[in-house]
């Protein structure tokens, strides 16, 4: 969600004005993915590089997201969405940890759309604990290194319990990851819109996804791999996971 503070400034107003502005485009996506049937919507609200920016704008992020998740929680209940997040929390103040634990404790009865929020988060850090936790396992007997395998990374990740993401929105113009699920979008679409976040509308959400459902996804293979039956057989739970 990139380009609050560029919108601000192109609008004459201090930073904090554009990150506020960004809650409610927060609100109108939420609600547009859950009415959408997507299943797994993954924000980036915060990450650990975000920890080294000013002080008062660290001070204002932390105060708006907690305050956002609170004011939306009422409507997350009412639209059957679970709340969940992903992160370094343990670098967040006492109090703000223990508003988020509220949130989620809500919402936590949810069976609709998952909403994910990546909050002191970053893809290094997470690599970086499942690799720490792999070694103490192995230190301690527990796990054999000659078994280690690609999904034995994956079970020690943030997101172990979630689908990896079918699609990648970046808004903002930038062209890169930014240290986002690194190792989860290996084979994401991957979609970046020149729009700042607070300008993201309903409608070009909706195209994006008009547009993902038109892409074909060969996961490394080729087309004609994809078209065989027993390959979409075996594929199919993947591309059932809609975007």
């Amino acid at each position: 969600m990139d380009g609050n503070g560029r919108w601000a400034k192109s609008h004459g107003m201090e930073r904090s004005a554009g990150h506020l502005e960004g809650v409610n485009t927060v609100h109108t996506i939420t609600q547009a993915a859950g009415e959408l049937g997507v299943k797994y919507l993954t924000l980036y609200a915060f990450s650990t590089e975000n920890w080294n920016r000013p002080q008062a704008e660290v001070d204002s992020l932390l105060n708006l997201i907690t305050y956002a998740l609170e004011k939306e929680t009422p409507g997350l209940i009412e639209n059957n969405v679970k709340l969940l997040i992903i992160g370094d929390v343990d670098r967040m103040p006492a109090e703000a940890r223990a508003r988020l634990d509220r949130s989620m404790e809500a919402t936590a009865n949810g069976t609709g759309l998952r909403l994910i929020v990546a909050f002191s988060y970053s893809s290094r850090w997470e690599i970086t604990r499942a690799c720490a936790k792999i070694a103490e396992e192995a230190a301690k007997g527990e796990l054999d290194p000659a078994t280690i395998t690609d999904e034995t990374v994956r079970e020690h990740l943030a997101t172990a319990p979630y689908p990896d993401p079918d699609l990648l929105i970046r808004t903002g113009g930038d062209f890169r990851v930014s240290n986002f699920l690194l190792w989860q979008i290996a084979y994401s679409e991957i979609f970046v819109s020149p729009t700042f976040w607070p300008d993201f509308t309903r409608e070009e959400f909706e195209a994006i996804i008009d547009n993902f459902r038109g892409r074909e996804r060969r996961f490394g293979l080729t087309s004609e791999q994809i078209n065989h039956t027993l390959w979409k057989d075996l594929i199919n739970p993947q591309c059932e996971r809609v975007p």
